[in-house]
């Protein structure tokens, strides 16, 4: 059911259209529908469509799934009017297939949900069930309506919250852990059940009640459907419940040890011993109460590690029975015999193989040897054209070595004696642009020997 309060909460929050302000177009969005839609089709459309969408948006910015028309009224008043065509809107949204009744959407419910006993989901005023068997396509104020495309999406949310939470390896939850767990999705409870009927119409979640506490079971990832809840759920469930409450114990009684042990540090500093050896003793007891309590924990981890070993130990024995049938299937026509024939004839293509390839091979060379001469004369040919297309204008290649270097300081001139000719012919070079270049050369070569003279006497100066 939508909160009673949501309309005040709802319009303030919500953006209404820029329409809102515009009171000719808001007169006409006001009244009522015609009786026949056929006498004017585009406006009667235009008045659902418009609606139907504010609607949609409301429902939505608030994270509900329900609303009912009293709720709306309320709502969309402006200036102490009501729209009088809500009714007919929400006939068209349920004729379409967007909203449906609460009382129908919980219609296919099992056993579970009934002893949940939800009274506000499940059982309805007589009026309302009568006017449904009857099929009154009258609304009244407070029947309530679930929108499909919402409610849909909060299911998908609260079974993707579930499964990337750390309580998915858990088989079974409570109510109340569901609650917490989902609190920032679901608005209220009554949002988060409408959800989890969503989940349990596409066989995602299986509901029960176990010993006065409401429990919930959902699928596991991978699988099309949830399974019932069996005496291993239940039993594993009870473990887990206990192993919670004896943590929860055990961690209260290690502070009621640790302000026992203050107690008794402040009344000491008082020079109060004997109420100091008080608390000390009350410290003791309450640390073997501790002690026994975190045994029995770890008894508790021990089944549940147990347990989860079985599965596992299950899956993998699963595993090996599936791999035994597959291979005695895969051998079923296959023998030791026939395998050993098999390779003997492998071997002997292998050879067929080897002796044709050799074959060819031989074939290949043998034809060539009359073309090796051609081939030759052609190889000589391409040289002799190489040497005719050299160019003319370069100088010769020196056939005779360079003279060593002699340490006489005459460099420069073995250097330009080693040098081949310099082409006049391609370059645009003068007389007096190479005696600059010599010239250059030469003082070089001065520096050099300067450098070289001088070595040896700061050799000499070292030396001494």
């Amino acid at each position: 059911m939508v909160p009673s309060n949501l309309g005040e909460e709802m319009s303030t929050e919500v953006t209404l259209p820029p329409e809102w302000e515009d009171d000719e177009r808001m007169n006409f969005l006001f009244s009522d529908f015609k009786e026949n839609r056929d006498v004017n089709t585009k406006d009667w459309d235009s008045k659902i469509d418009f609606w139907t969408s504010l609607i949609l948006k409301i429902c939505r910015s608030r994270g509900t799934v329900c609303f009912n028309l009293q709720e709306l009224n309320k709502i969309f008043q402006r200036k102490g009017f009501v729209p009088l065509g809500l009714g007919t809107v929400i006939r068209c949204m349920a004729r379409c297939g967007k909203i449906q009744r609460e009382s129908e959407f919980a219609a296919n419910v099992d056993c579970g949900w009934v002893s949940w006993g939800f009274g506000l989901l499940l059982v309805k005023p007589l009026k309302w069930t009568f006017s449904t068997l009857l099929g009154s396509s009258g609304v009244t104020l407070e029947e309530s309506f679930v929108v499909i495309e919402l409610v849909k999406e909060k299911a998908a949310e609260l079974l993707g919250v579930y499964w990337s939470s750390p309580v998915a390896n858990c088989s079974l939850l409570s109510f109340q852990e569901l609650q917490t767990l989902s609190s920032h999705i679901c608005i209220d409870e009554s949002t988060l059940c409408m959800a989890l009927l969503q989940l349990q119409r596409e066989k995602q979640v299986t509901v029960s009640l176990h010993e006065g506490e409401k429990i919930v079971k959902f699928s596991q990832p991978g699988q099309d459907r949830v399974s019932s809840v069996s005496d291993m759920d239940l039993g594993i469930y009870q473990l887990q419940r206990s192993e919670r409450l004896l943590e929860v114990r055990v961690e209260a009684l290690g502070l009621e040890a640790e302000k026992c042990k203050e107690e008794a540090r402040v009344l000491l500093r008082e020079g109060k011993k004997s109420q100091a050896l008080r608390y000390l003793r009350s410290r003791k007891r309450v640390e073997r109460k501790a002690d026994g309590l975190n045994a029995q924990l770890e008894n508790v981890k021990g089944i549940l590690d147990r347990i989860a070993n079985s599965e596992t130990d299950k899956l993998v024995i699963q595993a090996y029975q599936a791999g035994v049938s597959a291979l005695r299937l895969s051998l079923k026509d296959g023998t030791v015999e026939g395998a050993e024939s098999l390779v003997d004839q492998i071997q002997e293509l292998c050879d067929t193989q080897d002796e044709m390839n050799q074959t060819l091979a031989g074939g290949a060379l043998n034809s060539t040897d009359a073309d090796t001469d051609e081939l030759e004369d052609e190889l000589r040919s391409l040289l002799e054209n190489s040497t005719l297309d050299r160019p003319s204008t370069l100088p010769e290649v020196p056939s005779h070595p360079l003279s060593p270097v002699r340490e006489s300081g005459s460099l420069c001139d073995d250097l330009l004696c080693a040098l081949p000719l310099v082409p006049q012919s391609l370059f645009n070079i003068t007389d007096e642009e190479l005696d600059k270049e010599l010239s250059r050369l030469t003082l070089a070569d001065t520096c050099l020997q300067q450098k070289d003279c001088t070595a040896p006497v700061k050799r000499a100066e070292s030396a001494q």
